[in-house]
């Protein structure tokens, strides 16, 4: 055979092996596609209006004492438009942070504030939270995220299926835990620009046909991967869902 006409049929069978290979971006999607349905849908997701849901939060320093405790009232529009409120007390005042759609607002005991750089910061708070109770359908809404499959991990004392969600330079960089055989969220590691940390979820909350975060926990991680304290505690529960009528 002519060692041109064998490099070229070399070229035809190497691509054809390629094509076949699932790339490990869409590996990642397939997951967050097994993941979507066990947490409920799209179809379901889709046709919510508002979700509303208490947040509780404890952070640690440390040594293991309390730096402080929140008991959040969180309300989100997802359609027509997005916007939201999040409402809780500290030390009998009333703080209230609310998205229009547009601007972002904050008053405490009915005072607005107006400082646009806390109120950028309040925006970003008020963005995480969404992005925290909107997983997994928001890993495959957010164009700007690039996915990635990196492979069948032993975490948490159990076997999982990893997945890197990078969002940019500069940002911060997420690994999402599913468990390999059921595909629910188990958990995920998040590296910001000052440290790493990593959370695990212990339970879950229904809200049928969804099943939400119930009780998590946050660590911090040191440069070997290893956990150094517990920096937070989380609980979300009286999940209350409209849809679109």
């Amino acid at each position: 055979m002519n060692l041109n006409v064998r490099y070229v049929l070399l070229l035809i069978v190497s691509s054809a092996l390629v094509s076949c290979t699932p790339s490990e971006e869409k590996q990642a999607k397939d997951i967050l596609e097994k993941s979507i349905e066990a947490h409920g849908g799209w179809n379901a997701w889709d046709k919510v209006e508002t979700i509303q849901f208490r947040k509780w939060t404890r952070l640690l320093l440390e040594d293991g004492t309390v730096e402080s405790e929140t008991d959040q009232l969180l309300s989100f529009r997802l359609q027509p438009s997005f916007e939201g409120t999040i409402r809780w007390e500290k030390d009998s005042v009333e703080h209230l942070a609310h998205f229009d759609g547009e601007s972002m607002h904050y008053s405490i005991a009915g005072n607005p504030v107006q400082n646009p750089d806390f109120l950028a910061s309040k925006k970003k708070d008020f963005d995480a939270a969404f992005y925290v109770i909107a997983q997994p359908w928001k890993l495959l809404e957010d164009e700007g995220a690039k996915l990635t499959y990196v492979g069948k991990r032993e975490i948490f004392s159990q076997s999982v299926e990893v997945v890197k969600v990078d969002y940019g330079p500069g940002k911060d960089i997420w690994w999402y835990f599913f468990d390999a055989d059921s595909y629910m969220m188990v958990g995920n590691e998040v590296q910001l620009s000052d440290h790493r940390s990593r959370i695990e979820n212990l339970n879950y909350s229904y809200a049928d046909p969804f099943i939400f975060y119930g009780e998590r926990k946050s660590f911090r991680v040191n440069e070997s991967g290893d956990n150094t304290f517990l920096r937070a505690e989380y609980s979300y529960s009286d999940f209350e869902i409209e849809n679109v009528k």
